[in-house]
């Protein structure tokens, strides 16, 4: 019989998302802002509702600037303005809320959000789950395998690897090497300049990753890709470069603090503290019973 699947949730996005689409109406009454924490309850609820998941785990960004990665390359993120506080407050709360709600959550000061998700996929499919990432993050396409998922809730874009490779033109697999091409203008990770998305996947659907393409780096002038002969000097000015960007967009599958409780079976809601804090939040009552039930 085949096993459940695991939903491994990327909450930062969700709550990014809320941040900027919920009216700013949403105070309690001390006057802080409440509307992140407000839609991604909701979100939540939505899942959960959709999913009756019996395993799922909620990771959130933690390592915003001192992630491993800025120790590999100080720029790294260096691009993104501090979220301010009235945000950075509605991430404790939503853990908060998620945890009242009986689901495992997971944060790491040394890894991101994409590790721990990675690790956990890692873990748990070796268990025999197939993986669900909830997601609007094309760097998580890399960890979808056969029979797994990525899942943009939002826009409700449910992909298998199959449909994943149409999508971004590449594998699943060859992501990374693929936005080490590219770059990561999100990330701040500058890849090779003057690679595109178009040449990027040309070369990974020839070669097949990053270290055979430069292990053949002389077959490049004579392929049949637009600009080859001048792709071919960018790559071979930039190669520290690409395999400087590659270690920043693999994703970890072997997180420690992960790995030391990988147990994503959902414990049954919390309702004191649920009320608790919803009450702190000045929540109505339709989203508290959606919560409670979910």
């Amino acid at each position: 019989m085949a096993l459940p699947p695991v939903y491994l949730v990327d909450a930062s996005v969700y709550l990014f998302r809320a941040w900027f689409s919920m009216p700013d109406e949403f105070v309690n009454r001390a006057g802080e802002p409440t509307n992140a924490v407000y839609g991604f309850s909701g979100f939540l609820c939505s899942l959960l509702e959709q999913t009756a998941a019996e395993h799922m785990a909620i990771a959130f960004d933690e390592a915003l600037t001192s992630s491993y990665r800025n120790e590999i390359f100080p720029e790294y993120k260096a691009n993104r303005d501090p979220a301010p506080i009235e945000l950075k407050r509605q991430f404790g709360w939503a853990r908060a809320v998620a945890e009242a709600m009986g689901l495992q959550c997971y944060g790491d000061d040394r890894y991101e959000a994409d590790d721990l998700i990675g690790t956990l996929a890692e873990y748990w499919r070796a268990q025999g789950h197939p993986i669900c990432v909830v997601t609007a993050d094309k760097d998580l396409a890399q960890l979808v395998g056969e029979g797994d998922h990525w899942w943009d809730f939002s826009r409700n874009q449910k992909l298998n690897s199959r449909q994943l490779t149409h999508k971004f033109g590449v594998t699943p697999q060859q992501m990374a090497d693929y936005l080490a091409l590219t770059g990561d203008a999100v990330d701040n990770i500058p890849g090779v300049p003057g690679i595109g998305p178009k040449s990027a996947a040309a070369l990974l659907g020839h070669f097949g990753d990053l270290d055979t393409l430069y292990e053949r780096l002389d077959e490049v002038p004579a392929l049949a890709i637009r600009g080859a002969k001048s792709i071919h000097r960018k790559l071979a000015e930039h190669r520290e470069a690409a395999h400087l960007a590659r270690r920043l967009t693999v994703i970890e599958t072997a997180v420690e603090s992960a790995l030391a409780s990988p147990g994503l079976a959902r414990s049954a809601v919390d309702p004191d503290r649920l009320n608790e804090l919803f009450d702190e939040l000045d929540f109505g009552g339709m989203l508290r019973q959606r919560c409670l039930r979910a």
